[in-house]
């Protein structure tokens, strides 16, 4: 598809108004494949947003809006601005707070030029320029197209142009300004097993803030990702919804601010909580992306557009292949030796999946990792566990036909340790306050090159020495407490932020050595996931909570903003569910086994054989399929979703009890989304328990258009209480 984007018709040559009253406004419009956010220049040189909706046929009829709409009873002319400054005329919650060298603290940031940059044929970059005409400062905005996905990046670059220091007391990555009768919000809240939890409540006038202070998990009581439904709260197919996101792995802020004429400003980026960030003359600050994608058809449309441009721009190899796994954790945690897990690589094969991974407790010698208070920090394998180290378990998983991945928590030290002992520099404690941990450990100092050296450091010997190394499991268990970095002495309101910089450069090394390898991205559970953090990794771990009736309610939730590829699921022994309930929700993403194989009944473990081959047979579409959402377990007694892949000729369907009272069930048909209405489908029970029959007619043929408006019922009872039905093109 050609981008036939009105932008760029412009020339790609700098466009400046003249310093002149007469000067005339310039209309800019940012144009997807079904929307349209349109800046205006007017003719006092600042710059506002005067529409973000539908896009119009004819792009020259943008110059019409602003007067068709008027003009609100706005006396600052600032309500709508595209990146609202404190401390001038503005009355409202800003995106740019500053205090200059001279301790003024205005700011009136003015157009100076725009120009639009052709990325590639579905993409585009605006960048927009804006300074202040008393102070020397100036704000770059980018924002970044997809056509295709409708989706849109912001993000700001502020530069220094004085003499002195700039003092940042607020730098927002995006200020939207949307128009609609009535706004209703879509937050998540939670905690450690509980994540994703949404709630949806009309914003009323005043600020409605979402924002983290937790330094590492930034995600753990409130995730970054959020719905605004406009009118009326959308539905999984009607209504108009815009979905937003910082992708930041710190702590973060988004307001959500009714003004006085009833519009609502979004304002988001890093939070500006103990962060005031300096600026030296000369120096400028790029902020992290915020995205957002706009829908007239409801949170499923939506969905789709940002999980197919996630998988194509942001997660790593999100259009690639996964590795299925065995873990030890649950079946071992601390208590291991050679021998157990000789055995574990044995089941590994057994159970046809790709890959074994030795979770925590295989490092520490002074302080071996018997448990959760020591040897954290001390990446050497234990010698009375693992006497022939790592490279002999590799050596047996290759001999046994698998791969080999490994448990890390390289940001992280316990007291008792040798590292502790050695470097009590590079971890993050006051000087003067006692400790407090969090899961018996403190945060190593990323802020400080030497601690990122060490961290890339642990990453690069364990591929070092072991060349195939297959997978990565990067966890991140402590939020930070008593904030202090020894390295930055007096500069500690700029921690949080050079903290998750660290980060993010230590990844980047990390993928610049080992571009391929995958690793899944945890934090106790999901308390780190977020498009920043999934461009250096190909999968997240949506909760430590494996549940599988708990894991259809969070994977649901997820499923709104992460595609289904990035979603690690294990099959554990949480819950007293059959087998078969909990492989078929595991299987709704990138399936895994925490379980002990040798411990499994006869039936048990030819269902899990077998469901292993059936996954291999219909992962394809899971992955890089379309998800539709059927039926919602919040409303109703089962949930169902369904992955079609692009050319419609092959679907999955599962379906699972939520409601276990007396009775209930799929007491009707249940309609599919995503067929070709023309082609005709035959539809086959997978995943069948051994000794069990399908309730399903296979010798019947359906066409799309009957299956869409009539449905099927995959007769899901508490007989039968997880149903994965394949729908096939004949």
């Amino acid at each position: 598809m050609k981008f036939r984007s009105s932008l760029f018709l412009l020339p790609l040559a700098v466009l400046a108004l003249k310093n002149s009253a007469k000067a005339q406004s310039v209309i800019i419009p940012i144009e997807t494949a079904n929307n349209a956010l349109v800046l205006e220049a007017n003719n006092n040189h600042d710059v506002n947003t005067v529409y973000f909706g539908p896009k119009l046929a004819d792009s020259k009829e943008y110059n019409h809006i602003a007067p068709a709409v008027g003009k609100d009873n706005d006396y600052t002319g600032q309500m709508a601005s595209v990146y609202t400054p404190a401390g001038s005329r503005n009355l409202l919650e800003p995106a740019i707070a500053v205090t200059h060298a001279d301790g003024n603290q205005s700011l009136d940031l003015k157009y100076v030029s725009h120009k639009v940059d052709k990325v590639s044929d579905d993409v585009s970059l605006l960048t927009l320029v804006l300074k202040d005409n008393v102070y020397n400062t100036e704000v770059t905005l980018y924002y970044k197209s997809y056509f295709k996905d409708d989706v849109i990046e912001q993000w700001s670059t502020i530069r220094n142009g004085e003499k002195g220091t700039l003092v940042l007391n607020k730098f927002a990555s995006a200020n939207l300004y949307l128009k609609a009768g009535s706004f209703y919000l879509t937050q998540y809240h939670g905690d450690w097993a509980k994540e994703m939890r949404p709630e949806t409540s009309q914003l009323t006038h005043g600020i409605k803030t979402l924002d983290s202070k937790l330094g590492t998990r930034a995600d753990l009581f409130q995730p970054p990702v959020f719905m605004v439904s406009m009118d009326k709260p959308a539905t999984e197919d009607e209504g108009t919804v815009m979905y937003g996101s910082i992708e930041w792995s710190g702590n973060y802020r988004t307001d959500l601010e009714l003004d006085p004429e009833n519009n609502l400003r979004v304002i988001s980026g890093i939070n500006n909580y103990a962060s005031a960030y300096q600026l030296k003359a000369g120096e400028s600050f790029t902020t992290p992306p915020f995205l957002s994608v706009l829908s007239r058809n409801g949170k499923g449309d939506a969905s789709r557009k940002l999980q197919h441009w996630a998988r194509n721009y942001k997660l790593l190899d999100g259009n690639g292949n996964r590795l299925t796994l065995l873990n030890n954790w649950e079946s071992t945690y601390f208590d291991f030796d050679e021998t157990k897990l000789a055995a574990l690589l044995k089941d590994t094969k057994k159970l046809g999946v790709d890959m074994f991974l030795l979770d925590d407790g295989w490092f520490g010698n002074k302080y071996p990792r018997n448990g959760d208070h020591s040897g954290l920090g001390d990446w050497q394998e234990t010698k009375t566990k693992l006497p022939n180290g790592i490279a002999s378990l590799v050596k047996g998983a290759t001999d046994n036909g698998v791969k080999f991945g490994i448990w890390v928590e390289p940001e992280m030290v316990n007291p008792k340790s040798e590292l502790y002992e050695k470097h009590p520099d590079w971890v993050i404690k006051q000087p003067k306050r006692d400790e407090y941990y969090f899961r018996n450990q403190l945060v190593l100092d990323l802020a400080n090159p030497a601690v990122q050296d060490f961290v890339f450091g642990i990453l690069d010997g364990l591929f070092t020495k072991n060349p195939d190394l297959a997978y990565i499991k990067w966890d991140c268990n402590a939020v930070i407490y008593n904030a202090y970095s020894a390295y930055l002495k007096k500069d500690q309101s700029q921690f949080y932020v050079d903290y998750m910089r660290g980060l993010y450069k230590v990844l980047s090394r990390i993928r610049a050595k080992y571009p391929k390898v995958p690793m899944m991205l945890c934090s106790g559970g999901g308390g780190r996931v977020d498009y920043n953090a999934l461009q250096y990794f190909t999968e997240f771990w949506p909760s430590d909570n494996t549940d599988p009736l708990e894991r259809v309610f969070i994977q649901w939730e997820y499923s709104y903003f992460y595609p289904a590829i990035s979603s690690s699921n294990h099959v554990t022994d949480w819950s007293k569910l059959p087998v078969k309930y909990r492989v078929d929700v595991a299987s709704m993403g990138k399936l895994g086994f925490d379980i002990v194989i040798s411990k499994l009944p006869e039936n048990d473990l030819k269902f899990v054989q077998d469901a292993v081959k059936n996954f291999n047979g219909f992962k394809d579409i899971v992955w890089h399929g379309d998800q539709y959402r059927l039926l919602d377990p919040r409303e109703n007694p089962v949930a169902s979703v369904a992955y079609v892949n692009e050319a419609k000729t092959s679907a999955v369907m599962f379906n699972y009890l939520v409601n276990y009272r007396y009775d209930e069930g799929s007491k009707a048909p249940i309609r599919l989304k995503g067929l070709d209405p023309a082609k005709q489908y035959k539809i086959k029970e997978t995943n069948l328990y051994p000794g069990t029959k399908s309730g399903i007619n296979e010798n019947q043929i359906y066409s799309g258009d009957f299956l869409m408006k009539i449905g099927i019922n995959p007769h899901v009872n508490s007989g039968r209480s997880s149903v994965v039905l394949m729908i096939e093109a004949v």
